[in-house]
C-alpha cells in the first residue's frame, strides 16, 4: 500500500472496522426493531474518531470489503478527519455488521454477522512501518484476531512501535462469545499486553485478561509485565489506574445514560488525547506526575460520560469546542 503523504500523524488505530446498525429508540428487541440507522463501529474506528473530534491527527489500519458498506465506512472516517489511506479493501470477504439492541437501562446485547468478515484478513501486507512510525501512539485491540496470521501482524505492529518509542496502547475490548477456543485470546493477550505503554480494562474483563476480579490486584499484575499505564474503568464509579506504584482513583459524572455502547472507546480516545498533547513518546510519559494523571484520567471518564447520554459509539464523542470548560490544563511545575 501507499504510504500517501508524509504530513505526521498523531495516532494509528488497528483493528476491526464495522458497520453498527443502531435501532431507531432503545429498551427494544433486535426482533422488535422498527428501523435501523447505520453508523460506523469497531472499537479502534471509534477511537479514531474521537481523536479526530478532540482535533488530533488520527489514521485507522485495517480491513474491509469492496462493498457498499466498505466504501460507507471510508467515507464516513474520511469525513471525521481520519486518514484511511491505509484501510485496506478486500473483494475476498464482506464488511463486518453488527446490530445493537438496547435494554431499557441502556445495556446492549449484539448480533453479529461476521462470517469470514473483512476485518479478519489483517495480515502482513497491511504491515507499513513507514506509516506507523509517523504516529506518537499505536492503538488496537484484540476482536479481530481470530487468524494465525492476523495476530502475527499485530504483535509486529506492536514491536515496532515499541522498539521506536512509541506509545503503545491497547484495549482488548473482549468479546469472549466469537471464540471458539478463549484460551487462544488468552495465549495472545499474552503476547500482546507485555508490549504495551498502556492497557484499558473494563472491570468486567479483568477477570479473563488478568486471573483476578480485584481491579487493585488487576492493576498491580498488568504493572508486573511491564505495562507503565495500566488503567482499570468502573462503569459509573469511574476508573482506577496505577502509576509508579501509587493507586488513583477517579470518579465519574452523574448522568442518565441512554446508551453504553462506546463508552470505553471514548475514554480511551481522551486518554490518548491527552497522552499526545502533554508527553508524544513512552519516554516523555515515565516522567508524568500523579497530578497531571489525575487531570487526564477525570477528562477521560468526563468524555466517556459524554457518550453515555446519546444513542450509539459515535454520535456522543464530544467536540474539542463542546469541552473547553473540562479540557484539562497541564500543571505548571510539570511544564
Amino acid at each position: 500500500m501507499s504510504e500517501g503523504t508524509v504530513s505526521p500523524l498523531d495516532v494509528v488505530c488497528f483493528g476491526e472496522t464495522l458497520v453498527d446498525f443502531l435501532p431507531s429508540a432503545p429498551g427494544q428487541r433486535v426482533r422488535d426493531v422498527p428501523a435501523w440507522h447505520p453508523a460506523t463501529g469497531g472499537s479502534p474506528a471509534n477511537v479514531a474518531v474521537g481523536l479526530a473530534r478532540l482535533g488530533l491527527r488520527p489514521a485507522i489500519l485495517g480491513v474491509v470489503g469492496s462493498d457498499e458498506f466498505g466504501h460507507f465506512l471510508r467515507e464516513r472516517l474520511a469525513s471525521e478527519g481520519v486518514d484511511v489511506s491505509h484501510l485496506r479493501q478486500t473483494d475476498e470477504a464482506r464488511t463486518g455488521l453488527v446490530f445493537i439492541s438496547l435494554d431499557a437501562r441502556g445495556e446492549r446485547s449484539f448480533t453479529y454477522f461476521r462470517t469470514r468478515s473483512a476485518e479478519f484478513l489483517l495480515g502482513d501486507v497491511d504491515v507499513d512501518p513507514g506509516f506507523l512510525l509517523r504516529a506518537k501512539v499505536v492503538h488496537c485491540g484484540s476482536n479481530s484476531l481470530h487468524r494465525q496470521e492476523a495476530r502475527e501482524a499485530t504483535v509486529r505492529m506492536m514491536t515496532l512501535a515499541r522498539d521506536a518509542g512509541r506509545i503503545v496502547s491497547c484495549d482488548p475490548n473482549l468479546r469472549l462469545h466469537a471464540w471458539e477456543d478463549p484460551r487462544e485470546l488468552k495465549g495472545l493477550l499474552g503476547r500482546m499486553l507485555p508490549l504495551c505503554t498502556v492497557v484499558k480494562l473494563s472491570e468486567e474483563e479483568i477477570g479473563f485478561a488478568t486471573g483476578t476480579d480485584a481491579p487493585d490486584e488487576a492493576l498491580a499484575r498488568l504493572a508486573a509485565l511491564g505495562v507503565m499505564l495500566p488503567v482499570v474503568t468502573l462503569g459509573e464509579r469511574g476508573a482506577v489506574l496505577l502509576w509508579k506504584g501509587e493507586r488513583i482513583h477517579v470518579p465519574a459524572p452523574r448522568v442518565t445514560v441512554l446508551d453504553t455502547t462506546g463508552a470505553g472507546d471514548g475514554f480511551v480516545a481522551a486518554m490518548l488525547h491527552g497522552l499526545v498533547r502533554w508527553y508524544g513518546d513512552a519516554r516523555a510519559l515515565a516522567s508524568a506526575s500523579h497530578e497531571e494523571l489525575t487531570a487526564l484520567t477525570t477528562f477521560a471518564c468526563d468524555v466517556g460520560a459524554r457518550v453515555v447520554q446519546r444513542l450509539g459509539a459515535v454520535d456522543g464523542l464530544p467536540r474539542a469546542e463542546e469541552l473547553v470548560a473540562v479540557m484539562p490544563s497541564r500543571p505548571p511545575a510539570s511544564r
